[in-house]
């Protein structure tokens, strides 16, 4: 769990809603709500580089500048701020919409307390939460030209660890490498399979078998 406060920004059209979030959030330790937003257009005049929060939760429904078009252009002005999905339904196209955008994470906006916290962890850390209904849809929805793909031992290895809760600097010790050289079996995979992220890697070992959900 990282020291500092992580700094979040709330983005929803429901002002009530908001206030309830903010409310929760505030009470975990270690986070806190830097401002808030209406809709994707009130936080591209709130976000400057001075005013960038670690993580945005994000609405997907919401007038002017929806979340779609929003992650869009954070994807574009400021990719190196993590978003998290928030969303009345289990809508797992538009999640997969969004995750193609860089998303970390996905919440129900009715999840209990726990399941916020545990997100937010997750992504302060740099890993990424999804729900089981979205990385079900997900490998029904994957890649088949992915099938072909011929990785050696050491790459499966990585990637059978890549897909539990382990942090990479645990999955080096664990493999008895450097993190350097983890970083070169991600970025290798990343490229085999032509993926961008941790989830990606999921969804390719689930898809080989080489794990089960």
């Amino acid at each position: 769990m990282p020291t500092e406060t992580i700094q979040i920004v709330l983005v929803d059209d429901h002002k009530l809603f908001r206030s309830g979030i903010a409310a929760l959030i505030n009470s975990i330790p270690g986070y806190a709500i830097m401002y808030e937003a209406g809709n994707g257009l009130e936080l591209s005049r709130k976000l400057t580089p001075k005013t960038k929060p670690h993580i945005i939760l994000l609405d997907v429904n919401m007038p002017q500048m929806n979340g779609v078009d929003t992650a869009n252009w954070l994807k574009n002005e400021y990719p190196d701020v993590k978003i998290i999905v928030l969303s009345m339904f289990e809508d797992a196209d538009k999640v997969l919409a969004m995750l193609k955008l860089g998303v970390k994470g996905y919440m129900l906006k009715d999840a209990e307390p726990e399941e916020f916290a545990q997100a937010l962890s997750k992504v302060a850390n740099n890993e990424v939460y999804f729900p089981p209904f979205v990385t079900k849809h997900l490998v029904h929805n994957f890649n088949h030209s992915q099938e072909k793909v011929k990785l050696n031992s050491r790459e499966i290895e990585f990637l059978k660890l890549a897909s539990t809760e382990m942090t990479y600097k645990e999955i080096a010790d664990k493999m008895c490498v450097s993190a350097r050289t983890v970083d070169g079996y991600r970025d290798q995979l990343f490229d085999k399979l032509q993926i961008k992220s941790r989830v990606g890697l999921v969804l390719y070992a689930i898809k080989s078998k080489l794990i089960e959900i």
